[in-house]
């Protein structure tokens, strides 16, 4: 099966987010002095993690919560997408970590593409209901 497209974007954002995050960034961009000092000069290093593309704090807290929510009970979609993503090993990487073929790996990608996607929709599901109630009481 084809990877869900929408899924595999917010998973590219997270991981940017997450790397911002695990520099002590809480998410947000940050850079060093040396960084700052260059971009002042004109120079540009070819090791900046800066984004172009822009991520959403909100999107990206809402997409680590669905995969930390994979440790319990899919312990292997959790560690292939912290493989590809966190770890930036890749499919053929991740597959030689897992002791898995490249194949299940992408399986795996697709399964956990359509389980976060489940999750996203079960929480607005839920979060629905939840304003329906509210504004019934009204």
């Amino acid at each position: 099966m084809a990877r869900l497209e929408h899924i595999k974007q917010r998973l590219n954002n997270w991981a940017m987010w997450r790397a911002r995050r695990d520099n002590h960034g809480l998410g947000f961009a940050s850079r060093n002095m040396l960084a700052n000092w260059m971009a002042s000069a004109g120079e540009v290093s070819r090791y900046s993690r800066e984004s172009v593309i822009p991520v959403l704090g909100l999107e990206a807290e809402e997409t680590d919560e669905a995969v930390e929510a994979l440790r319990l009970g899919y312990g292997h979609l959790h560690v292939t997408l912290m493989c590809v993503y966190i770890k930036d090993l890749g499919v053929a990487g991740t597959a030689r970590h897992m002791r898995r073929s490249p194949a299940t790996i992408y399986a795996y990608l697709d399964q956990a593409d359509r389980w976060i996607d489940a999750w996203l929709q079960a929480k607005r599901e839920a979060k629905d209901a939840q304003l329906q109630r509210v504004s019934t009481r009204l």
